[in-house]
């Protein structure tokens, strides 16, 4: 998409269900071990009462909305705001979404907001994204 396309309240959105699997590939990837991701034992007796997914492997999805669909090919990340608001586990579908909220035609930057939603639509991640765009 070039930037002239770009039109405010344009939204994407991208769906994956978060597995075991992908839990531990996104461990093995950056190292992060944390207990709270793979030992149901120490899980449980957390706040969180069991196993929940990394917060930046629930993020990454924003990139595949962000990277491929709005704005998608041709977008460089400038930055990304996140607060994490809930937890996501194993067996979670997410939807991660974004939404364009400000054009700035002079410097072909694009604001969005982003949000992560589980499958009863609570909300897990929000947050704020600039992106460039290269045409």
């Amino acid at each position: 998409m070039r930037f002239a396309e770009l039109q405010l309240g344009m939204t994407a959105a991208s769906t994956k269900e978060i597995g075991q699997r992908d839990i531990a590939l996104f461990g093995e990837l950056t190292g992060d071990r944390n207990p709270l991701h793979f030992d149901q034992d120490f899980a449980e007796q957390s706040r969180f009462e069991g196993i929940i997914s990394h917060g930046m492997l629930t993020a990454g999805l924003l990139s595949t909305v962000l990277g491929m669909k709005l704005p998608g090919t041709g977008a460089v990340y400038v930055s990304q705001s996140l607060n994490f608001v809930a937890p996501v586990r194993p067996g979670d579908t997410i939807t991660a979404s974004a939404e364009v909220v400000e054009l700035v035609p002079e410097r072909r930057r694009v604001r969005l907001t982003t949000r992560i939603a589980n499958q009863r639509d609570e909300t897990v991640i929000e947050g704020e994204a600039w992106m460039f765009m290269m045409e």
